[in-house]
């Protein structure tokens, strides 16, 4: 057989010498940089992996692995069971060659001469690849010198790693590092033998039924064990065949996955919008983008253990956004919380939902600067029925309750409903339909569409443009886009002055006042954290969403929670929900260095103010609705004093004579709210210890019996509705009736929650 191998030896050297294949078979390197995955990889501004996303569907190819990161297993099952003699020939095996033309004369079945750097030459070039009828002499001789020139300029190890990396196994997968992960879940370096000896067998037979791949996986496995010098009596071929069976079942290799996948689509999807060409390592195609990694994670675990939480509150899915003031870069983006999600395609960052009371900074800073209105401003929070073209709309606070006269900046504070659409009463549905607009949330439908109830948040605005709205407060009224994802287009932020920035900053400042929101949300709100930070809640009709959205001197965060669905969540409120997501990642983004304040920009000013009711002709007397503080103002809006003539939380005139607090007055004392036969209706959608029931008189020494028994003292009481009917009377220190009112309480019992 030697004699047969010499001629076609020397015949092959003539021809390499003489043929152009010798110059256009690729070099390693060459190979390797053309090497492209299915895959794109998203990167963090860190250079971290975020996702791995499939963008070829044409094939499934992973990255480019080193030989060094394949199993050992792996590298000797392919050598047995497609190159006995790979490290021994150069590139031909000469004697396999006549062995094959001899069984080919005879008609005898015999094992093939095709080496892997033949099969490798084949992959390399298509013209010398297999076709469905076998290959022509043209095509064997060339794929034989090809295989030859590869020899001499390459080396085994280069040989053997890139067909590893090029090698079709079955269907759609081509390479090592797709076959491992998609069968086995696994990296390459982690293949055992049993493995190994699967991924052998489909080299020789990649569509074959998994019994037949099965077996022939056994025979690799037996020949592996046999070369170890372990008795391949220990090989149960049953065994393998089912294993193999059930690997070929698997589909690990996800389309995606990762901590960023609704990111990841935008950042694509702005990638081929813009022509820019991903970075290339290896073959695998990467996209730099601005999120960051270790906020991203954090945010992923903050909300997939917030949610756990309120699972018993039929709550399922939230988002997650942070934003760059100074330039508008997206750093974290949590599109819905994935596996605990009934959508978790659907990107609740985008997606329209109903945003509550956050739009209401927006209402009160367009009123400040037109001075229509001053932080310290007194507005009415009573009940108020105000016509429209479709009836009358009668707003409602979020407890149910009212407070009376109250300052703008406790109306915001504490999201009063009452006083913040008499805001948009003065400044105008249209107008402030259009503010919205030029802070980038376009709505669909006009202003007069929504009508008093804009004020309130009744349209549909996504996350990212509302969070990025605050981001205009939190520049000082300025608007810019949200930067795009990738760094290598990012540009720099084009500011349009839709805001005042006195207003904008005025805004802020009450939005980090915690004393502001202690009507509403108590004295240890979450809200409060531990450096400055303004921020708002708001919850749509019938609690399906509940957002929080604020700021710091660098960051600004926006939180979503609800169900994609539209579901109704129980009893969540906006310091329930929303609230403690957005103060753990205020938490995380400051935990280095704490947020500080702002500057009042120029024409804003402080000084202080009172607050007060004056009995009629005497300005100077009265008692206070608020405490004297320090308080910001526009040039030429500010103020000393904020009182009313004979008039507070509804109080009726008191006659000179009489002074709240004196003798006359204990003697005189009267109910003032609620009126005589108020039916009080207890809503289940609400938390139950915010339904409260203001009582109010109009004499500070005032004691409250109800059926029967004391239960408060002064000119304020909040009683926590029970159901049934009541008598409520009104007594001096003897016990003596000054006046009496009776109410009736429907809907269920509620009881006051436990600190």
């Amino acid at each position: 057989m030697q004699r047969w191998t010499n001629p076609l030896r020397a015949l092959a050297v003539v021809w390499l010498a003489h043929s152009p294949l010798a110059y256009a078979v690729p070099s390693f390197a060459e190979v390797q940089q053309d090497f492209k995955s299915s895959e794109t990889r998203v990167l963090s501004r860190e250079g971290e992996l975020l996702q791995r996303v499939r963008t070829d569907s044409s094939v499934r190819r992973g990255d480019w692995v080193p030989l060094t990161e394949v199993s050992a297993a792996l590298r000797t099952a392919m050598v047995l069971s497609e190159d006995r003699r790979f490290f021994e020939h150069s590139g031909v095996d000469w004697a396999a060659v006549t062995a094959a033309a001899w069984g080919n004369l005879w008609n005898q079945r015999t094992r093939g001469a095709s080496t892997i750097t033949m099969q490798l030459a084949g992959l390399l070039d298509g013209d010398w690849r297999r076709s469905s009828g076998g290959r022509s002499v043209v095509q064997k001789a060339g794929q034989t010198v090809a295989a030859q020139v590869l020899d001499r300029r390459w080396s085994k190890t280069q040989i053997l790693e890139a067909y590893l990396n090029l090698v079709p196994f079955r269907g759609e997968m081509v390479g090592i590092d797709a076959l491992s992960r998609t069968l086995f879940d696994k990296a390459p370096h982690g293949l055992d033998d049993r493995e190994a000896a699967v991924a052998a067998a489909l080299v020789r037979a990649p569509n074959a039924r998994p019994v037949q791949v099965g077996q022939r996986a056994c025979g690799v496995l037996k020949d592996m064990r046999a070369g170890a010098g372990v008795g391949v009596g220990s090989v149960d071929c049953d065994a393998v065949v089912f294993f193999t069976e059930v690997a070929l079942k698997k589909r690990a290799f996800e389309a995606s996955n990762g901590i960023a996948p609704h990111f990841s689509r935008i950042a694509l999807r702005e990638q081929r919008d813009t022509k820019v060409a991903a970075s290339r390592l290896q073959g695998v195609a990467s996209l730099r983008t601005t999120v960051s990694a270790p906020l991203q994670r954090f945010a992923v675990d903050t909300l997939n253990q917030h949610l756990q939480e309120l699972r018993t509150s039929n709550v399922q899915d939230g988002a997650i956004l942070v934003l760059d003031n100074a330039t508008g870069q997206v750093l974290a983006w949590i599109g819905s919380s994935g596996a605990l999600s009934q959508a978790d395609e659907v990107d609740a960052v985008l997606a329209p939902r109903q945003p509550g009371s956050t739009l209401k900074p927006f209402l009160y800073g367009q009123a400040i600067a037109e001075h229509k209105l001053t932080a310290a401003s007194l507005i009415e929070d009573s009940p108020a029925r105000i016509p429209t073209a479709s009836g009358l709309y009668i707003p409602q606070n979020y407890d149910r309750s009212f407070k009376g006269w109250v300052s703008v900046r406790t109306a915001l504070g504490a999201s009063l409903n009452v006083p913040a659409v008499r805001t948009l009463v003065m400044v105008g549905v249209d107008d402030f339909f259009d503010q919205l607009n030029h802070l980038g949330m376009p709505m669909r439908e006009s202003g007069s569409y929504f009508g008093y109830s804009l004020a309130l948040g009744s349209p549909e605005i996504p996350l990212l443009q509302l969070t990025n709205a605050y981001r205009a407060l939190a520049n000082g009224g300025r608007y810019s886009a949200v930067a795009p994802s990738i760094t290598a287009v990012a540009t720099k932020p084009q500011y349009q002055q839709v805001m005042d920035a006195g207003a904008a900053f005025i805004v802020g400042d009450m939005l980090a006042d915690n004393n502001a929101r202690v009507r509403t949300f108590g004295t240890s709100s979450v809200l409060g954290t531990r450096s400055w930070t303004a921020v708002k809640t708001g919850t749509s009709k019938d609690m399906r969403d509940n957002w929080a959205i604020g700021w710091s001197d660098r960051y600004t965060v926006g939180v979503w929670v609800g169900n994609a669905s539209g579901a109704a969540m129980h009893s969540v409120s906006g310091t329930s929900g929303a609230a403690p997501m957005w103060a753990a990642m205020m938490g995380f983004l400051h935990r280095d260095r704490p947020s500080r304040a702002p500057q009042a920009p120029a024409g804003v000013a402080v000084q202080w103010v009172d607050f007060g009711v004056a009995p009629e002709g005497q300005p100077g007397a009265g008692f206070a609705l608020e405490a004297r503080r320090q308080e910001w103002f526009l040039a030429g809006t500010a103020q000393k004093r904020f009182a009313l003539d004979g008039q507070a939380s509804g109080l009726d005139e008191l006659p000179a004579s009489r002074q709240p607090g004196d003798a006359q007055a204990s003697t005189l004392a009267r109910i003032v709210a609620p009126a005589n036969g108020t039916i009080v209706a207890v809503d289940p959608d609400i938390p139950p210890d915010r339904q409260r029931l203001q009582f109010v008189a109009d004499s500070a020494s005032a004691r409250w019996r109800m059926d029967g028994k004391e239960v408060a003292r002064g000119a304020r009481w909040a009683w926590l509705p029970w159901p049934g009917r009541h008598q409520v009377e009104l007594v001096n220190a003897k016990g003596e009736v000054l006046d009496s009112i009776r109410l009736e309480v429907r809907g269920a019992g509620v009881k006051q929650s436990r600190r």
